[in-house]
């Protein structure tokens, strides 16, 4: 595949940059594989898809606030510095990303507010580099540090300051472990009384967590996909998710993965009887048609953004063929598109 089937026109307007406030009424589509049938319902119908024994997998990872505003030293030049990983925690080194990057170099200072200095001791990419926060405090204390500094980082396109209540919209209701970028906005749909309701009909939850990067917002550079360089990305996958999920594919029952971030996870360890294996490391899945989908049967979406990672595993899912004209139907049927935008459900 080329990175040029995953572009089709999406007007500007349709890019949703903020959510409608109950979001049970968020437009959904649902998609029939099978059949090719299309229903536009709202998102709170969705519980009329899912029966006793059903399972829908969650990602659990919560959204840290990696962006701090700070100065190069000596020149005092404003500077943004996006925080991607910890590296090394008894050492204070975090993988960063920063801008504007060509006035960093190795050696430089970096002061934040609070007094809180890193020093810039690597270059890994054009704008990546490796700092050494120079704390006194142990790494603990620094990520509360840097949390309250911080503010969350919101997908490029929609190109605006974040605000604390954007945090909240990111989150879905299993939101529990920090360590995400970039939101998986799928399960933000959901409230506690939709869970409830659908609990009582007898679908199971089960819970993975992906801690998404930069690299699902990052423009793809290479026309032919095969030779695009994923970020790898941590994961987990608990046991007892991987029994629920593989009581349910003996069980012949649906296991939706809310969001692409669970597809991805569910993959990873996947065997070869199609089963899932508890897990817990790395992953640099990447996942585009003609790849087949062996875990999840079922996936709820929001519409994604052409050229993105995103697309490309709902392409996989859904087939590519049936997806591009789907996606050319919720433009004109003018869809929200984005993180916070409707949703599809693929079945």
């Amino acid at each position: 595949m080329k990175l040029s089937q995953f572009e089709y026109f999406l007007p500007e307007e349709l890019i949703a940059l903020k959510p409608i406030k109950d979001r049970q009424i968020d437009r959904l589509m649902v998609v029939h594989r099978d059949t090719g049938e299309v229903e536009h319902r709202e998102f709170k119908d969705i519980i009329e898809y899912f029966g006793d024994g059903d399972v829908m997998v969650f990602n659990n990872t919560k959204i840290f606030p990696a962006v701090l505003n700070g100065k190069k030293e000596k020149t005092e030049a404003d500077i943004e510095v996006f925080l991607l990983r910890e590296l090394k925690a008894e050492q204070k080194l975090w993988d960063v990303l920063v801008s504007p990057a060509r006035k960093i170099r190795i050696g430089n200072k970096l002061y934040f507010e609070n007094d809180l200095v890193a020093e810039v001791i690597d270059n890994t990419t054009s704008r990546g580099r490796t700092i050494r926060f120079l704390y006194n405090g142990d790494s603990e204390e620094l990520k509360q540090k840097l949390k309250k500094m911080g503010s969350v980082p919101l997908p490029p396109f929609i190109n605006r300051d974040s605000k604390p209540e954007d945090a909240k919209h990111y989150q879905n209701p299993f939101s529990k472990h920090e360590g995400a970028v970039a939101g998986p906005t799928a399960g933000a749909h959901f409230d506690e009384n939709l869970l409830k309701k659908l609990e009582i009909k007898g679908v199971n939850f089960g819970e993975i967590t992906l801690h998404a990067g930069i690299g699902n917002y990052m423009r793809i550079e290479v026309e032919d996909l095969s030779k695009h360089k994923v970020d790898s990305e941590q994961i987990e996958l608990p046991q007892i998710t991987a029994d629920i999920v593989n009581a349910a594919k003996d069980a012949r029952k649906r296991i939706c993965a809310v969001g692409t971030t669970v597809v991805k996870t569910l993959e990873t360890p996947v065997t070869t009887l199609d089963r899932v294996d508890p897990y817990s490391g790395w992953t640099v899945q990447f996942i585009y048609p003609p790849y087949r989908v062996r875990v999840p049967n079922a996936l709820i979406s929001n519409f994604q953004l052409p050229q993105t990672p995103m697309l490309m595993t709902v392409a996989a899912f859904g087939g590519y063929r049936q997806m591009m004209k789907i996606y050319d139907d919720a433009v004109k049927m003018e869809y929200r598109f984005g993180p916070f935008g409707d949703a599809m459900l693929i079945i």
